[in-house]
């Protein structure tokens, strides 16, 4: 009996210690999330009423994070000496990311494992999507469209030069378009994505939400 005081003590101590986080900077290569803005709003947004989701901003594919990512599995809300981001670094980033709230959420989740300040991580994502083409003709769904996801990956593959198809993976969600995710390394080049990211959504009748 006097084994479970220790045993309990023990538990309680390691989920405190997961529950700390891994250490920031150590990671092995980004994987950039894409996020087709209007099916966020319809999984998300639009019970928040996020601005993001007004008529008229015409969003497409937006910055849902940078991601630093292992070879297999991924860290989160990692132990860091830096500061957390201002409110000014958050709203610089809404043109990207839809808006400020994203921004510090991706920070506290993401961006902390980067071992980045939150200035450099934002910078750092700013410059990740520049690097990625995001295919014009998507500005143009004006209705729901029902397409194979694959049809995603191709627009994406034909817009980026030197992009492979196991660099790029295309998710659903209930049935949407949901993410275009692409892995690069650590100085932000084209890398292929680990297994556990390579998870392609295999739908032929994928919903595709009209740019709003």
């Amino acid at each position: 009996m006097r084994l479970l005081p220790l045993l309990f003590a023990v538990f309680c101590w390691a989920g405190a210690a997961r529950a700390e986080g891994d250490r920031a900077g150590e990671f092995d290569y980004y994987v950039m999330s894409l996020s087709w803005s209007a099916a966020w709003c319809a999984l998300e947004g639009d019970a928040r009423r996020d601005p993001q989701c007004d008529p008229g901003r015409g969003l497409t594919f937006v910055l849902h994070g940078l991601w630093p990512q292992y070879e297999t599995g991924w860290p989160s809300y990692c132990r860091t000496v830096e500061r957390d981001p201002t409110r000014a670094e958050t709203a610089a980033m809404a043109d990207v990311m839809g808006g400020a709230g994203a921004a510090f959420y991706q920070w506290k989740k993401h961006g902390r494992c980067s071992g980045l300040s939150p200035s450099d991580y934002y910078r750092t994502a700013r410059d990740a999507f520049g690097r990625v083409a995001v295919p014009d003709l998507f500005k143009g769904v004006s209705r729901p469209l029902t397409l194979p996801a694959s049809v995603i990956e191709d627009a994406f593959l034909d817009a980026n030069p030197g992009l492979s198809r196991d660099q790029v993976t295309i998710t659903c969600k209930d049935g949407l378009i949901q993410e275009a995710r692409i892995c690069l390394t650590r100085d932000l080049e084209f890398r292929r994505c680990g297994a556990d990211v390579i998870r392609d959504c295999r739908l032929k009748d994928a919903l595709l939400e009209p740019v709003r």
